[in-house]
């Protein structure tokens, strides 16, 4: 690290906010302990360096539900489990208390009656988290399914409201193989192999009640994503954006008036082709009209707006108008990556909750 760049952290944390880094008092800290003097360490660096998004989220409309999207970044417990995918799952990746508790604070205060995670463990893990950070909250309906990557991570549905039909497509061939090269030069491992899911996208289909007098139901299916990252992978989120895109398709071809939202963590930005073929097939992005240095819309501590939630038509006649918000966690200082500073106390991920909210009403 640059001698600059040593004397800017150290700054950081010694007169800004004093936030201990990895390793310190309250990475190896447990659920059930006395928290008071971590969640203070939270809550003044929430205050302090919150660089992107709202610093409060908005009050429910009547008559709404909330859908939520958040990447909660590397949610691993404590437990080393040979049955899931991955050569990489291991318990050295556990998500440090510090950091569970301030996702845990993220979540509460958004309050999604719908929540779509991506990067989490396993089903066992996401039960752990919810058992000691979130049990409070409602969510009573759960989903989290193995997604075939090799780093362990699947995407999760938590919701107040049923949820069945999940599905998956792990190891599926989207047509083309992998070139020769990834970017203008380095050589590419998966060259001439047949380009396929790097993490399988989730089906669930969730039962919003209507709150009506007839005690009523309607079908919002959604389709979870947390497609390939990698600056030069642009040819793989193009060709998982076109399957995705088709699987979406059949599901308006079988239930014409069905709501569908596919959202998550798409690596890419609107302007990105792989971004572009979902909304040229008649998704909408309920942030296109943001300017482009709102920062207030950022999902990513990169600057970027990568994590979407794009609705059909059928989505949109229930979608509320200007209700869409990214709530904005603790974000190391610009110029600042995970090398320089891996954690510190009020840090939860590198991704922000975006959140919309839509009619229960048919």
């Amino acid at each position: 690290m640059p001698n600059g760049t040593n004397r800017f952290v150290a700054a950081l944390c010694a007169s800004i906010v004093a936030l201990p880094l990895l390793g310190w008092s309250g990475h190896n800290a447990q659920p059930g302990q006395d928290d008071s003097a971590l969640i203070e360490l939270i809550e003044q660096a929430e205050s302090t360096m919150r660089r992107f998004g709202q610093s409060e989220a908005p009050a429910k409309e009547s008559g709404t539900f909330r859908l939520t999207t958040y990447n909660i970044e590397n949610l691993f417990d404590d437990v080393d489990d040979p049955m899931l995918s991955g050569d990489n799952e291991d318990i050295d990746d556990t998500k440090p208390h510090h950091e569970l508790l301030a996702a845990a604070r993220a979540i509460r205060e958004v309050d999604a009656d719908v929540l779509c995670l991506q990067e989490v463990e396993s089903r066992a893990a996401l039960d752990w988290f919810i058992e000691n950070y979130i049990s409070d909250l409602g969510y009573e309906h759960v989903i989290s399914l193995d997604a075939g990557n090799s780093r362990g991570i699947e995407n999760a549905v938590l919701s107040r409201y049923p949820l069945s039909n999940p599905e998956l497509w792990i190891g599926k061939e989207l047509g083309g193989v992998h070139p020769d090269n990834y970017g203008p030069n380095a050589k590419n491992y998966y060259a001439g192999e047949p380009i396929a899911f790097r993490r399988s996208p989730l089906k669930v289909d969730v039962e919003i009640p209507s709150n009506d007098e007839a005690g009523s139901s309607w079908t919002l299916t959604l389709f979870v994503v947390h497609h390939k990252s990698g600056r030069y992978s642009g040819y793989w989120r193009e060709a998982e954006a076109k399957t995705i895109l088709k699987l979406a398709k059949s599901i308006e071809d079988e239930h014409p008036d069905r709501a569908v939202a596919i959202l998550g963590d798409f690596n890419a930005q609107p302007s990105d082709e792989s971004v572009k073929i979902y909304l040229r097939g008649g998704f909408n992005d309920l942030f296109a009209n943001a300017s482009a240095g709102d920062k207030s819309t950022i999902t990513h501590e990169s600057n970027r707006r990568i994590d979407l939630i794009l609705l059909n038509a059928a989505a949109m006649e229930r979608f509320h108008a200007d209700s869409g918000f990214v709530y904005g966690t603790a974000a190391r200082p610009e110029g600042i990556n995970w090398r320089d500073i891996p954690t510190f106390e009020g840090y939860s991920s590198d991704h922000y909750p975006v959140s919309v909210e839509m009619s229960k009403l048919r």
